[in-house]
Formats: structure tokens, sequence, C-alpha cells
């Protein structure tokens, strides 16, 4: 991957609550075109690093860079107009709105009002064509056509995490930070997420957070492991998963209580 740039950049990024190091001197790089998808044991760190590429935390110490920028202590809006979609464990959506409302909001946040014009109901009117547009491409891309009047209460748990990917992309991000996207499915729904997901990685640079050891196995090109704050291992998938600290730390025989 040395011909292109890593999109984000973590270096020697630390968290520390106290005398506690939530993330210690971790290290991240997302390319494009690529998932890395990074596991652990509860309590291991992988919300808190998510939280510190996305600005919902202020890192300690360390650097964090987005297409060559620092970011390090921006506010979450500021690092989202920079093309930095995240979602959370929990789905963040307008239950009571439909699903084409939900994403035409999303795809709204991120048009800038304009100055003073003596036309202005013109440009209003032009605004409102591209957010309906980019909301049109994050549905389709997210596989919502069919469920698009359907009121977001009312959708199933899958579908309702497959909106909240969609109201990500309506915000058109170059970098994706996805935070369980496979948590609380059955098998169907988890295998509609996984194509979905391979569906965004051309045309994206993607952090995956996971406990679904089928499924990161299926989707990562690259993987990280954390525990009590710390990288143990990052490589390819193959050499991860056969590295024995992994093994005895992670993995091992106990992989299917992580599913």
């Amino acid at each position: 991957m040395s011909e292109r740039q890593a999109l984000l950049s973590a270096r020697q990024l630390t968290k520390r609550f106290g005398g506690l190091a939530a993330v210690h001197e971790v290290n991240v790089d997302l390319w494009p075109g690529c998932i890395h998808a990074v596991i652990g044991p509860n309590g291991a760190g992988k919300s808190t690093l998510t939280n510190l590429l996305s600005g919902d935390l202020p890192p300690t110490s360390g650097t964090i860079t987005l297409n060559g920028q620092d970011i390090a202590g921006w506010t979450p809006e500021k690092i989202s107009r920079h093309r930095l979609g995240r979602s959370y464990q929990k789905t963040n959506i307008f239950r009571t709105f439909t699903v084409w409302d939900n994403v035409r909001l999303a795809a709204q946040s991120r048009v800038q009002p304009s100055p003073f014009n003596p036309l202005g109901w013109l440009s209003q009117a032009a605004r409102m064509q591209v957010v309906n547009e980019r909301a049109e491409r994050a549905i389709e891309l997210a596989g919502l056509q069919n469920r698009r009047h359907t009121i977001a209460g009312a959708a199933s748990h899958g579908e309702q995490r497959q909106l909240e990917i969609a109201m990500t992309l309506a915000t058109e991000p170059v970098v994706l930070l996805l935070d369980e996207p496979l948590a609380g499915m059955g098998v169907m729904e988890a295998e509609s997420m996984v194509q979905l997901l391979l569906r965004l990685k051309k045309d994206h640079a993607m952090m995956l957070v996971e406990h679904d050891i089928d499924a990161i196995f299926t989707l990562a090109d690259h993987l990280t492991v954390m525990v009590n704050g710390q990288v143990i291992a990052s490589d390819k998938p193959e050499v991860v998963r056969a590295d024995r600290g992994v093994q005895a730390a992670y993995l091992g025989e106990d992989v299917g209580e992580e599913h």
C-alpha cells in the first residue's frame, strides 16, 4: 500500500482517565479501499479508540491526521465536515421519521447556509435538489430503496443499522468508523450487513470494531487486536489468527463466546 497515502493515521494515541490508560500509544492507519478491523475483549479500549478518532473524546497525547491535516482536539462536527463518518454501538436514528426523512436530514446537514443572495429562492431550490440526490444515493448504497417510506422505529433491527449507515453515507464521508454494526443481528441480517460493508469498501477507508469473528475474517484486510488499551498484534488477518499471544489473550478456544 506504499503507493497510496493513508486517509486517516494515528500515532502514539493515548487516552487516560485519571490513572487508567484506556488507550495507550496506539498506531492506526486507514487506507482507501481497505477494511481495518479492531477486535479485543470487553474493556480493551476499542470504542475509546473510535471516539478519539471521531473527536468524541480528546486525546491525552498522540497525533491524528485526516487527509494530511492534524485533527487531534477538533470537535466531532468539524471532523465530520472533513469527510469522516461514524456509527455508534447504540442505533442513533429519528424513530418517528421515515427512512427517507432520516437520510434526507443527514444530507441536509452538509448544506452550508448561503450568504445574502437577491435570488435566494433559486439558491434554496438548487440546494434542495442536491440534498435529495445525496439522500437517494445513500439509500441505494445501503439497500433501503424499498423501505424509504417505512417509519424508522417500525423497521427491523438490521434495517435500523442499515439506516444509520445510510445517514452516515449521506454526509459523503471518505473515512468510515463503524462501531459494532452487526451487534444483535440474526444470521440473515448479519449476512446482509456484511454484503453492504463489502460494497462500501471500494470507495472508503474503513475501521470496523466488531465481536463477530466470522464476519471479521470475511471482511478485514488488516486486523488489530487490543487488550487493556494496548495493541498486542496488528497485521494481515491470517497472520494475527496464527499469533500465539493473540490466541491466548483473545481467540483461543473461547472464540465462540465472542460471537
